[in-house]
């Protein structure tokens, strides 16, 4: 056991020589077919891949990054299937990935493109068409070097190139918690963008200089002592401050200079999170806390898995100094972002072996979960991160994933994985899905329901506008694979309900015409008839009819007039009771039915659910008096009851749910009311039993069923018992997941 490390340690300096000699003969494969060209920049394009290949070994990359650093370009001297040859498929994936980037930033830079719009777009597209992480590791690598020559040759580069850093290539190493890499790249990029600006920042940070690192340094020593003296092993010193992050303060927050609170940082590297808050408790001790600037990023970390504890105090001259507080474990991450899972990887020392793919699995799931929401990645978080087996089985991924295509005038469109042509063309424009008849991918005509793929052009054949186009049935059936996308598919439904919509209210209208003609009350506006039948207007009162939501006695009544409409759905008024008037501030349950309803001010006065709303505990209610049924208990927005109220106000009681509607009936077994659902859905066989499977799975019982089936929808109404409006609602939703359904809800 004595000599394991010894062991390890070798093995690690022989990986790393090994590393050392595969880097080096790739640059001089590289040297003899290139020589001596250079890049649009002027410099050799052997020296910037050296240069590029020492800032990845900052990283601990393995050697088939290195590699492939070496033989990106030119890439006419370099084809890939002699780079195949010569180092192995792996090294041929990583430069061909590096080789699309590049293309992608030509096709966005040229004339016309649509750039400024679709920023964050580009941003996702380039690691959707990586190989793995490793390749974007070489993009990040190779700029920072372009920006490093650039400034050391004092001439700067085209502005599209430190434009693109910084807005493209900075926030893509933010993204990948590659702060060192960001905080660099951000400030040449400021540099070249912004050189007066810069200078003149630079100049005011160089005045004062000396005095804040005097300060610096004697807070660094009392804060030292004082965690000492407190039994804590830290790791205290001063924070760097870059340029660009000090501007970006300074023009967002509109403040000057000297108000800007983290000139001046300081930096605590504990061991363990509750050494973290112990340091913390302890800075707020020596130093006055200014409350708004705390930040507690272990509690709640940032997006790309950024951990720490941020706080700003005054210090002894009564202006600010941020604090930070960390674990050493957090630092790793904080500097090196995800290259610190390889870098410091469990049992690897260090160092991992070019084949190296052990610790990348489900280890390292949580950290990393941040990075494949964001970047959508379609495979394994260890194929992502360049150290899983190819061909490893795949985790379920924590999101959708997302593919990234093309349109013919070069707009990038992003879209679910698997998405189809239907999807691609619904997410351009409504019309065009709708009227999508084929397409051409990449030039060849494909079927609707191909899956798309990265990169790849999709152009639609649509049909002419007529008034008359639309989608097909087919495309909402998932057997078929028309569709991938939810929105796509809400379109298509849409669409759908709207056609369907129209044809009920000509239905509607065709029954209400024949019923004012029956009743000879042609004279009658629609309008009138709606306001009498509680709507307001009369589209929504045809819709009802043709649905039957208003029935033929109901319509009826209604047409013959207000009084004939009250007698038939109210009683006639009653003389006010004293007891109604005066309650007497008691309340019994109610005799009769037993339906569980208190009616304040009232003894033993019978109760009825009413049937047009059907409430059920715990739906806020209302009493209406009636003529010989006792109070009809209605839902408090009761459509119904509100046409009552108006008529005769004075007969509304108020009412409430009683203990044993609530919590049960004497024999402790929970009380059952009765509920209307209606249910629409794909018509298809076994639907109806799929459906009633969910109401016997909740125990809710049955009692009546009408189904409709027009034009392959099926409208669907049941009439369940239920002890609780909450099992209602997780009974319904249960029922929208069963496949077709399109709508679930009560009525």
């Amino acid at each position: 056991m004595g000599t394991q490390p010894a062991v390890v340690g070798g093995t690690e300096m022989q990986a790393g020589a090994a590393q050392e000699d595969a880097a080096q003969r790739a640059l001089a494969w590289m040297h003899e077919r290139a020589g001596d060209a250079t890049g649009r920049s002027g410099e050799r394009y052997v020296d910037h891949a050296r240069a590029t290949i020492e800032i990845l070994r900052e990283l601990g990359v393995d050697g088939a990054v290195l590699e492939a650093a070496a033989l990106i370009s030119p890439a006419d001297r370099l084809p890939l299937r002699d780079i195949g040859a010569q180092f192995g498929d792996e090294v041929a994936r990583l430069v061909e990935g590096m080789r699309q980037i590049q293309r992608l930033r030509e096709l966005h830079s040229a004339p016309g493109a649509a750039a400024n719009g679709q920023a964050e777009t580009l941003r996702r597209m380039l690691l959707a068409m990586a190989v793995d992480i490793r390749v974007v590791l070489l993009r990040l690598a190779s700029r920072l070097h372009t920006l490093r020559y650039h400034a050391a040759q004092r001439r700067p580069p085209d502005a599209a190139i430190a434009r693109e850093t910084l807005e493209v290539l900075a926030p893509l190493a933010n993204r990948l918690g590659l702060w060192q890499f960001k905080w660099e790249l951000e400030d040449l990029a400021f540099r070249f963008l912004d050189p007066d600006t810069y200078r003149e920042l630079a100049r005011q940070l160089e005045e004062r200089r000396a005095a804040r690192e005097a300060f610096v340094e004697a807070a660094m020593q009392r804060l030292r002592a004082e965690l000492a003296a407190a039994g804590l092993r830290a790791e205290v010193s001063g924070r760097p401050k870059h340029l660009y992050s000090i501007y970006n303060k300074m023009r967002s927050k509109r403040r000057a200079l000297d108000e800007i609170s983290d000139l001046r940082g300081l930096r605590v590297i504990v061991d363990t999170v509750a050494q973290c808050y112990t340091a913390l408790g302890i800075v707020h001790a020596i130093w006055t806390q200014v409350p708004q600037e705390f930040d507690d990023y272990i509690a709640r970390p940032k997006p790309n898995g950024y951990r720490s504890l941020h706080t700003v105090v005054l210090a002894d001259d009564g202006r600010p100094l941020e604090v930070q507080i960390r674990t050493r474990e957090m630092h790793r991450f904080a500097e090196y972002g995800v290259a610190s899972h390889w870098r410091y990887k469990e049992g690897a020392g260090g160092t991992p072996a070019r084949g190296g793919r052990a610790a990348a699995g489900a280890g390292h799931d949580e950290q990393i979960a941040w990075m494949r929401q964001l970047l959508a990645w379609q495979r394994e978080v260890g194929q992502a991160l360049g150290s899983a087996q190819a061909g490893q089985p795949t985790a379920q991924p924590a999101v959708e994933e997302r593919i990234y295509v093309l349109t013919p005038q070069a707009r990038v469109i992003e879209l679910p994985a698997g998405a189809t042509p239907i999807d691609f063309a619904y997410h351009v424009h409504t019309s065009l899905g709708h009227r999508c008849r084929g397409a051409r991918v990449d030039g060849h005509m494909v079927p609707l329901n191909t899956a798309l793929q990265s990169g790849q052009t999709v152009e639609i054949v649509a049909a002419k506008e007529t008034g008359h186009e639309g989608p097909s049935r087919d495309w909402l059936n998932p057997q078929l694979g028309y569709v991938r996308s939810p929105r796509t598919r809400n379109k298509v439904r849409q669409w759908f309900n709207a056609l369907e919509l129209e044809r009920d209210t000509a239905a509607g209208r065709e029954r209400v015409e024949r019923v004012l003609q029956r009743e000879g009350r042609t004279a009658l506006a629609f309008e009138e008839l709606a306001r009498r039948l509680g709507f307001e207007a009369a589209g929504p009162m045809f819709v009802a009819v043709a649905r039957d939501e208003v029935g033929v006695r109901q319509l009826e009544e209604a047409v013959r007039g207000p009084a004939a409409a009250a007698a038939g759905t109210a009683p006639a008024a009653v003389p006010e009771q004293p007891a109604i008037v005066a309650p007497r501030r008691r309340a019994r349950e109610a005799g009769g039915r037993g339906d569980g309803v208190l009616v304040v001010g009232i003894d033993s006065l019978m109760t009825q659910l009413a049937r047009c709303c059907r409430p059920v505990p715990p739906d806020a209610i209302v009493g209406f008096v009636t003529k010989g049924h006792g109070v009809s208990v209605h839902r408090e927005h009761c459509a119904t009851f509100a046409r009552m109220a108006d008529r005769a106000p004075e007969r509304v009681i108020e009412t409430a749910w009683g203990e044993e509607a609530l919590r049960g009936g004497t024999d402790g077994r929970p009380r059952r009311f009765p509920a209307d659902v209606e249910v629409r859905a794909n018509d298809r066989p076994g639907l109806l039993r799929d459906i009633t499977e969910v109401f016997a799975r909740d125990r809710l019982n049955v009692t009546a069923v009408q189904t409709l089936s027009r034009q392959q929808v099926a409208s669907m109404r049941f009439t369940v018992e239920v002890p609780d409006a909450g099992q209602l609602a997780r009974t319904l939703s249960a029922v929208r997941e069963v496949n077709g359904v399109i709508q679930a809800r009560r009525r």
